[in-house]
Parts: structure tokens; sequence; C-alpha cells
């Protein structure tokens, strides 16, 4: 079985853009709904992909986040070059990591981190995560067991030196949280069992702009773009957006 791999996005809104930024070992899916959604309410949204996401789990491992940043650098100079001046940016995990990045180092109307850590996951928990992405990918590609095991076994011996980079770059990120003056909405899910909670709090706290909001969803987990409170999330990020001064 082919399994579809997915792409990334660009839906033509209107003036205002809002760049979309999916997690580690995620993809554009998990912020299509919400970018269909802005899509419908006057915004351009674009999704980059970032290098070895979305693809066999194999090539994952041989990326890291430098590569990962410069995807989203050349999504923003993407959105830029389309003739959009004014960005947002709307980020799940990782991605949510680099939406505050961008808020120190480019001009952003505003940010939307969602489900972004803060605190150092350890590598084991991480690599566990890599290994139930990678089992799940070859699953879904229609494997048999058989082949899936003697698959992951080989994987297994892959070394992982993107789980150290990724726990600095989340370092660095949290240092320079208070460099960050554009108006900011934190999103945290209250059963995000990916990330410690408290990292919600931390942004919300140290970010230095006037214009900041805290929201909690209690139905939801880490990936809450697609869980059960994601038609209210989509409302209120709309709602976010447009109080910005565009």
């Amino acid at each position: 079985m082919k399994v579809k791999l997915p792409k990334p996005f660009t839906f033509e809104g209107g003036e205002r853009a809002v760049l979309m930024l999916h997690g580690f070992t995620g993809n554009s899916a998990d912020v299509r709904m919400m970018g269909r959604f802005l899509e419908k309410r006057g915004y351009t949204c674009h999704a980059p992909q970032y290098k070895g996401h979305g693809v066999p789990p194999e090539e994952l491992v041989h990326t890291g986040p430098e590569d990962w940043w410069q995807d989203v650098m050349e999504a923003y100079q993407f959105l830029k070059d389309k003739g959009h001046d004014s960005i947002a940016v709307v980020g799940l995990s990782l991605g949510g990591v680099f939406s505050l990045k961008l808020g120190y180092t480019v001009p952003v109307k505003g940010i939307v981190p969602m489900c972004a850590p803060m605190y150092i996951k350890s590598e084991e928990v991480m690599y566990k995560g890599v290994l139930e992405y990678a089992r799940e990918f070859k699953r879904r590609e229609g494997k048999s067991a058989e082949q899936i095991n003697q698959e992951m076994k080989e994987f297994e011996k892959s070394p992982m030196n993107t789980l150290k980079a990724l726990q600095g770059l989340i370092a660095v990120v949290r240092n320079n949280v208070d460099m960050i003056y554009s108006p900011t909405l934190v999103v945290q899910a209250r059963h995000d069992h990916m990330i410690n909670t408290d990292s919600a709090n931390i942004i919300y706290n140290e970010v230095e702009s006037t214009n900041k909001e805290i929201k909690w969803y209690e139905e939801s987990g880490h990936v809450i773009t697609l869980d059960k409170e994601r038609e209210q999330l989509h409302e209120d990020v709309y709602e976010f957006l447009e109080s910005l001064d565009w």
C-alpha cells in the first residue's frame, strides 16, 4: 500500500498572512484544518513541512533543528516574497517553539504557541516517541508485522543526535522568551502527556508583550489541533488574529 504523504500547503485567503508550523514527527496535516478555517475568513495560510518529516522515519534521524529552522525561515520568506508584509505565526509543539523563536528574530504581528515545550523532556521519553512514530508510519505503509519488526531493529541502530540538538534548541528559546514583544496567545491542552504543561505558564509569564493571554483547553491532549476542542481553538485563534493591529 502506498501511503499518501502530506505536503506543504498555501491557502490564499487575503492580505493578512499566517505562517502555520507543525510539531516534531508531525506534518502539515496537523495544522491543515485550522488553515482552511482561517482561509475562509480572509487569511492566507502557509505551512511548510520540515525536512525528514512526513516521509519514511529513516530520513528523520538525518535531519535536525538547524534544518527545520531553515525550513521555517524559508516559509516566512515565501510569504514575504508573495507580498505579505504582515505575518502572524501559529505553531504546534516544536512549531510553537519555532513560533517563539521567530518572535525575537523577525517582525511578526502575533504569535500563537500551542502546547509548546519549555522543559527539556528526557531523551528516553523523546526516543520512545520517535520509535512509536516510526512503527506507526510503517504500519500505515501496509507492511507486515514481521517486516516492521525487522525494519525497527535496524532503525534502532540509527544514532539519534537529533534529540540532543532538539533539547538544545528548546533551552535556547526558553532563555530568549523575554525578548518577545509581539502580542501572544498561549494555548495549552490540560491532558498533554507529551510535555510538561507548566511550559505554558513559563511562556506566558516571560513574554514581554503587554498584549498576552493564556488559554487552557480542559478536554484536549497534545495534538490539540486535531482534538475534540479544535473548533473552539479555531474560533479563539481567529478572534486573537482579528484583535491584532494589521
